[in-house]
């Protein structure tokens, strides 16, 4: 199953406003956060503007959330892959498989959190405090899960990765998905190989 299968919304809100994050997240990832009005969002969503603005006040909150929402999705997704796992190794390769099915994916548009911090060049905002959330967690996942593996320098392997999974993805969608795919790959196997691990 793909990343973006994985993404849902917890139903814990009324059904209004999970209805409109859902939209917001098909469209923000589809079409861009920025190119998206209000006014779009609440007729995808077929609901009333008074609802809108009574769930979310905002565009903006609503932006926050859909950000946030998807790093708790890939937060549950990740830990649940590492809790089922035999090993760590079994745990990364799996998430390699999660993501080269995902480049390979048909609406496939590349990492969400790296369109939305391109949407948002200043630091200091929100949506960039939450992508950076994101990848500082990420990072420490990755970090974590090579020294539990044996890699000299898992710090240095996780920031591998992470370049590497941005390049993949990146490369992915812009270009041929085959290729990016398989040099995200190679740089997996040899973090393995790295780790003391055929």
């Amino acid at each position: 199953m793909s990343i973006a299968e994985q993404v849902r919304v917890a139903p814990r809100s009324p059904w209004a406003k999970l209805r409109i994050l859902e939209t917001a997240n098909v469209l923000f990832y589809e079409e861009g956060i920025r190119t998206v009005g209000v006014d779009r969002l609440i007729s995808e969503s077929s609901v009333t503007k008074a609802t809108f603005y009574k769930h979310y006040g905002s565009k903006d909150k609503l932006i926050v959330d859909y950000v946030s929402g998807r790093h708790k999705t890939m937060v549950s997704l990740v830990s649940n892959t590492i809790d089922r796992a035999s090993s760590p190794e079994d745990a990364l390769r799996t998430l390699l498989d999660i993501l080269v099915t995902d480049i390979a994916s048909p609406g496939f548009r590349g990492c969400a959190f790296l369109n939305a911090a391109a949407e948002f060049p200043d630091g200091t905002h929100i949506v960039r405090r939450v992508v950076q959330t994101h990848r500082d967690w990420l990072t420490e996942t990755l970090s974590a899960l090579v020294s539990d593996m044996g890699h000299p320098m898992p710090g240095d392997a996780a920031d591998e990765l992470m370049l590497a999974m941005d390049g993949a993805q990146s490369g992915g969608y812009a270009g041929d998905p085959i290729a990016a795919s398989a040099a995200l790959t190679r740089i997996f196997e040899r973090t393995v190989m790295a780790s003391g691990h055929l």
